[in-house]
């Protein structure tokens, strides 16, 4: 071969080279290319739970009855604090007296006089003064640490009652007997003066206390759910998750063993939902409680549907508020979990997965039980149901049936099927 063959055969063959390298490169590029816009990831199948929740804004509606007094323009001292159960007949809480402040303050001035004459007397009974001192004492410490007010009150008590011993003791043995025992007499006019005219508040019913009143309590009622609709919910213009106020005026008495929350809604299942049906709802606390439809009716000139639920925990937990935000799950099961993109159907609508088996590819009818927008619940198909599904007898037998820890190709090609 001359040298002018042989250097044009090398440039043939050197942009058969170039053209081929460039072929093998473009494949590898397509390939990458279609590995990140469609994985073939697997899948591993396990035993999972399923549910079908919605958001959605709720207002509380309770059985509440507002309990308030004619003195309500002194305000009010508590006797049942924010939460606290009350019997019926109990004292929830009393108004302050027009003159209690200056009452308060004589009795002080007195308890210092009786004090200052008790530093002079000589002639007590050290033992028992003595013993009531310690227990003051023990009291006084004791208040510091409590915050339950009927403790709190009680131990109040407790200390008017040994400073009072303490009196009597003193002024009935010291020389200066009589002027204590004056003071202790004025001192117990005062008291007097201040229990007998102070206006007490109890409760009507038994309950749950609460001082957020919002003047809602005759309006969002469980009397009549049908006066309840979207333009009169819409129209208490409450913000969602809004604690209610506390007022110094009133209060009320909760039924604290149900409430309702009443939400409008427009969902397929909102709509397909029926009036006894069992649901749960998810607050933002992320606790589940069990609730049942109490309530539906259709929206005039409007596809939503006002649902009000029924719950019987969690109650008082949700005496703060007026308006909130919630999910509520229409149904939730467990069972072979898969994602709905590991999912393909044929020709016929019927459902299949890909199983990968050490590389070895099977396709497995699958019977689809319960479903959301990510995942399914699958089951084998029984027999019985595959011949009425058209399939006979040799068709069934090969059929490979889906099991707990399947590998499953989570993106599957249609082309797969085949």
């Amino acid at each position: 071969m001359d040298k002018r063959k042989k250097k044009k055969y090398n440039k043939k063959y050197n942009i058969l080279f170039v053209i081929a390298a460039i072929v093998i490169l473009a494949y590898i590029l397509y390939a990458i290319i279609s590995l990140v816009q469609s994985p073939t990831d697997v899948f591993i199948i396990e035993y999972g739970k399923v549910s079908l929740e919605e958001p959605t804004i709720g207002y509380l509606i309770r059985e509440e009855t507002v309990i308030k007094g004619s003195n309500y323009q002194n305000g009010l001292v508590p006797i049942k604090s924010e939460g606290e159960k009350v019997a019926k007949g109990e004292s929830v809480f009393r108004y302050y007296n027009s003159d209690e402040e200056e009452i308060i303050q004589q009795i002080k001035q007195i308890d210092t006089k009786i004090d200052e004459a008790l530093e002079k007397q000589t002639e007590v009974l050290p033992a028992d003064i003595k013993s009531l001192d310690k227990q003051i004492e023990s009291r006084i410490e004791n208040l510091s640490t409590y915050t339950d007010t009927e403790k709190i009150r009680e131990y109040k008590n407790d200390i008017n009652t040994y400073l009072n011993k303490k009196s009597k003791i003193a002024g009935e043995n010291s020389p200066i007997g009589s002027y204590i025992k004056q003071l202790y007499e004025e001192r117990s006019i005062y008291e007097s003066k201040l229990t007998n005219t102070a206006e007490y508040v109890t409760a009507p019913t038994s309950g749950v206390v609460s001082y957020r009143v919002d003047n809602l309590e005759n309006i969002l009622t469980p009397t009549d759910f049908s006066t309840l609709n979207k333009e009169l919910l819409e129209g208490l213009d409450i913000k969602t998750g809004q604690i209610v106020a506390t007022n110094n005026e009133e209060g009320k008495v909760i039924n604290n063993f149900e409430c309702y929350i009443a939400t409008i809604m427009n969902t397929e299942n909102a709509i397909n939902s029926k009036v006894g049906d069992q649901v749960k709802i998810r607050l933002a606390t992320s606790e589940e409680i069990d609730a049942t439809i109490e309530y539906k009716a259709l929206q005039e000139n409007s596809d939503e549907v006002l649902i009000v639920l029924k719950i019987t925990s969690q109650v008082e937990e949700l005496i703060n508020y007026r308006k909130i935000s919630f999910e509520i799950i229409w149904w939730s099961s467990t069972g072979l979990k898969v994602p709905n993109s590991a999912i393909i159907y044929d020709e016929n609508n019927l459902a299949y997965i890909i199983r990968n088996r050490a590389g070895y590819l099977d396709k497995i009818l699958i019977k689809k039980l319960k479903e959301t927008k990510s995942y399914t619940l699958v089951d084998n198909y029984k027999t019985t149901e595959l011949t009425e599904k058209g399939f006979s007898t040799e068709e069934i037998k090969k059929m490979n049936n889906v099991a707990l820890y399947d590998e499953i190709i989570s993106k599957p090609k249609s082309e797969m099927l085949q």
